[in-house]
């Protein structure tokens, strides 16, 4: 018998890039703050190499304001945002290397 809690499943979502709509499944939670991230990016004009490890490997796109992309979210409802995590992240996607998704940081505060 086990004694750790229950496991809920993370709701995965899908970014779609590109004008031929290649997906990347992405857990909400991150899909979420991932959005804010790219909006504020390319609101201010600044694209960026965004790399990510999945189940088939790594892959790295070009953000840019001419590249078409749509989040595509499973959940109901949408998760809260973690400011700390977007800023943290908006660091990492002006950075010499682009944006690589660093782990939440526990308990900062949400929007």
């Amino acid at each position: 018998m086990s004694l750790d809690p229950p496991r809920t499943l993370a709701s995965v979502g899908l970014l779609v890039y590109g004008s031929q709509g290649r997906t990347f499944d992405i857990e909400d939670r991150l899909l979420a703050h991932l959005r804010v991230v790219f909006m504020n990016k390319l609101r201010r004009n600044e694209p960026f190499m965004f790399h990510r490890s999945s189940d088939s490997g790594m892959f790295s796109v070009w953000v840019h304001p001419a590249v078409p992309m749509m989040f595509q979210f499973s959940g109901s409802r949408p998760p809260t945002i973690n400011r700390n995590w977007v800023e943290t992240l908006m660091i990492e996607a002006g950075g010499a290397n682009g944006l690589r998704v660093v782990p939440e940081p526990a308990g900062a505060p949400e929007a």
